[in-house]
């Protein structure tokens, strides 16, 4: 099938871009055929984020968003910063304290907790009504080249492929969908726009690319306890000085309430399990008062690209772009990335329009986006904060806060700090450390990965090839186990990867890759860089409702 545009992803800012392609060529009278592909069983299903919404770029796409019934009904009415000392006590941080990036009440744009997933399906209906089509339950597979590397497009992955590489009954091959210009919109460490970053040396001269493991649960809780628009942010307990992350716990609609920690994935003990320090942070008294009597709805897990300006790749290369997440536009010193990713899908349409209406027909390098992104305020937002991570992570939480609050207050005039350390290269050998022991889930409070991933609605067809590749199977017990203790059994936050031992005692490493939800961190975080994240069959994974 061939388009005009192919946009990998149904996420903000490849339904964005989508809109305002379309948008365009409403307001120019031109034909424009436009295709979203969407590995999720639906739009949405795979979207996960905590989230507040600056609605700076939404406002530039749909001015009139308010009367088109987009799902932002609560309004932040307060914003509250804590440092949690230990396991009982906490310190609320002055309001003048708090950097700038942080506040989401009195700005200049308005902020709202949402459901990240709800957006984008309103998105995708007003994306149909101009005409995209849009394909969800199809996983992109390749990306399609010319001889000369160019990108024409991607491939489609088959549908009904056995374990053993056999076709089923039911069987559907894979399809090309080629493009004049292809758009790469999957996310934080999209498997796709992984290679083509290798394939274009699109990160030479830029810092490696830096992530964190973001949790997420929703909660029902009682009504006298429920402030719709409240918003709270920290760090601290329960996570060692020298791991980096925050949690967020925001009162959305509906008398829900939504809690999630956010941990950097550059920290060092092998023994360090996210999922676990997530669990027992909800016990804190500060968080607890939230959630107790209420129960817990949904969970889900997601990594997060947060390298900011000095880890941004080059978004463009023959015949096609980087958008978003899969390119690195979050603004973690805010921590909010929706309206940034939607800003990169808008900036992309203008220019992918601006080249046909020249007469491009396709294939060319747009150098145009990369102009117009430097001009934009997205790109000034990340320019202004692109120290921040790399601060936190050579200084510490208060320290390397305290430089971030300082060069904000002074407009970004202070140094650039660099993080040129990858995340898995950080990782130290278990003999040099301390293990952790993580107290019993409650079963009220906190729970164990099983009926976690329940809550997830993750399904995959158990008879298909295994989506976790290795490049040496014997690497995880030959060499991760002996000196890491094997981390994929604790940094995995969906129980995919465990040692088991044979009958005869021998260790195993086995993946039960029906629980993977996705997030990543597997490909990011695994010290031996052995595993390899490719996209399962389309419709499988996470479901995630109202996340």
């Amino acid at each position: 099938m061939d388009f005009d545009v192919v946009i990998v992803g149904a996420g903000p800012s490849g339904l964005s871009a989508a809109c305002r392609l379309m948008q365009q060529a409403h307001e120019a009278q031109r034909e424009l055929s436009v295709c979203v592909v969407e590995k999720g069983s639906e739009v949405g299903a795979h979207i996960l984020s905590g989230a507040v919404l600056e609605t700076r770029a939404l406002r530039e796409l749909f001015p009139d968003w308010e009367s088109r019934g987009a799902p932002l009904t609560t309004p932040v009415v307060s914003d509250d910063l804590y440092l949690l000392k230990d396991a009982e006590s906490a310190q609320k941080l002055p309001n003048a304290l708090v950097p700038k990036s942080m506040h989401n009440t009195g700005g200049a744009h308005d902020n709202y907790v949402i459901s990240a997933g709800n957006l984008c399906r309103w998105l995708a209906e007003q994306a149909e009504e101009l005409g995209v089509e849009i394909f969800p339950g199809f996983a992109a597979q390749e990306s399609l080249h010319d001889d000369d590397g160019t990108v024409r497009g991607i491939l489609v992955g088959d549908m009904g492929v056995a374990a053993d590489g056999s076709e089923k009954s039911g069987h559907m091959p894979g399809m090309e969908l080629r493009a004049k210009y292809t758009l790469f919109a999957e996310g934080a460490r999209g498997h796709l726009g992984k290679r083509l970053i290798e394939r274009f040396d699109l990160d030479e001269g830029r810092d490696p690319q830096h992530y964190a493991l973001g949790f997420k649960e929703l909660w029902d809780v009682p009504a006298d306890q429920h402030v719709p628009g409240r918003v709270l942010h920290g760090s601290g307990w329960p996570l060692p000085n020298d791991t980096h992350g925050g949690w967020f716990l925001y009162h959305a609609e509906n008398q829900q309430v939504v809690v999630g920690l956010i941990v950097d994935l550059s920290y060092d003990n092998p023994y360090l399990s996210p999922f676990d320090e997530f669990q027992r942070m909800k016990h804190h008294p500060v968080l607890k008062q939230h959630l107790e009597g209420g129960s817990r709805v949904s969970y889900g897990a997601r990594a997060i690209t947060k390298g900011g300006a000095n880890s941004l790749p080059k978004m463009t290369f023959p015949g096609g772009l980087l958008i978003g997440c899969d390119a690195g536009t979050l603004n973690f010193a805010k921590i909010k990335g929706i309206h940034m990713a939607m800003k990169s899908g808008l900036v992309a349409a203008e220019s992918v329009f601006e080249a046909f209406v020249g007469g491009d027909e396709g294939g060319q390098e747009l150098s145009s986006f990369t102009t117009k992104w430097r001009n934009s305020w997205a790109w000034a937002e990340l320019t202004e904060s692109r120290s921040f991570g790399p601060a936190i992570h050579k200084y510490g939480t208060v320290k390397g806060g305290a430089y971030n609050f300082l060069d904000q207050l002074l407009g970004g005039k202070l140094p650039t700090v660099h993080d040129t350390t990858a995340d898995h290269a950080r990782m130290r050998h278990a003999n040099e450390v301390t293990p952790i022991d993580y107290p019993k889930p409650d079963g009220k409070l906190s729970f164990d990965k099983a009926s976690s991933v329940f809550l997830s609605n993750t399904n995959h067809e158990e008879d298909q090839p295994c989506h976790l590749r290795l490049t040496d199977p014997e690497i995880p017990v030959r060499v991760n186990l002996p000196e890491y203790a094997e981390p994929a059994q604790r940094y995995c936050p969906a129980g995919v990867y465990e040692i088991v031992e044979d009958d005869d005692g021998t260790p195993k490493f086995q993946i039960n890759f029906q629980n993977c939800v996705h997030c990543k961190t597997c490909d990011i975080k695994d010290p031996a860089q052995n595993i390899t994240w490719v996209a399962p069959e389309g419709g499988g994974g996470p479901n995630y409702p109202n996340m």
